[in-house]
């Protein structure tokens, strides 16, 4: 059955600050390929990087893997965020934004300025719906597996389907209309929603907690997500 989300968020207003969607043109412009989802931890950068083509292949599940397949697990160096026990002024602790711990091994991307401003789209709208900071870390770990925090629009012969977006949501599924879905609010804002109709999300792990909202055909591949996703919302937030 097909469930309208969209009926529980309020309108947002399409403005200065909206984010456009990435097409097949504008993705192959970022250059680049990527052989796997997992890539060695990198500074964040300005420019495009490796991960784009990546970000297609995880969308349209044509290299769809997670951390429990045949991966070697990646330095726990950080990408982004503080390398100290003791959190910054201010910042969640590690504790709070991983409470039950990761589930195995990890990946990590670089993040060049499209995908931090995507991140930061998601933590600001985990803060807007009351799901916290753990509530944003599953948000960013579910967008860096659905398609690396790159906002895509229709990816052609491509697509899984109708996904578009950060989060590869579908508007035949009742995610909204692929305008709604491609605005990176809109569609943290329909994420958060949903997550916050799973009943007891906040004592689940990562990944079951982002699959019971995503329905995703690669259950645990959210999982390899999650340390990188912590640094990101400990630093944005």
């Amino acid at each position: 059955m097909k469930v309208d989300f969209t009926r529980w968020l309020p309108a947002i207003a399409k403005d200065s600050y909206r984010k456009t969607a990435l097409s097949v043109a504008g993705v192959a412009a970022l250059g680049g390929l990527a052989l796997a989802p997992t890539a060695a931890a990198a500074p964040v950068t300005s420019g495009p990087h490796q991960g784009a083509v990546a970000a297609i292949d995880l969308a349209t599940g044509k290299a769809a893997t997670s951390a429990h397949q045949d991966e070697q697990p990646v330095e726990s160096g950080l990408t982004t965020g503080s390398a100290t026990g003791k959190p910054p002024a201010g910042k969640p602790s590690r504790a709070q934004l991983i409470p039950h711990g990761i589930e195995g091994a990890q990946s990590r991307v670089p993040l060049d300025d499209a995908q931090l401003a995507n991140a930061r789209a998601i933590v600001d709208a985990a803060k807007k719906t009351g799901v916290g900071d753990r509530g944003a870390v599953i948000g960013v770990a579910t967008s860096l597996q659905e398609s690396k925090l790159y906002n895509l629009g229709h990816l052609g012969a491509y697509n899984d389907h109708d996904s578009q977006g950060l989060f590869q949501q579908r508007p035949s599924s009742g995610w909204g209309t692929p305008d709604q879905i491609t605005d990176p609010e809109y569609a943290a804002t329909a994420f958060f929603t949903a997550l916050k109709n799973v009943g007891g999300w906040q004592d689940l792990p990562l990944t079951a907690a982002a699959q019971t909202v995503q329905v995703s055909a690669f259950p645990y591949a959210y999982a390899q997500w999650e340390e990188q996703a912590a640094d990101i919302v400990q630093q944005i937030w």
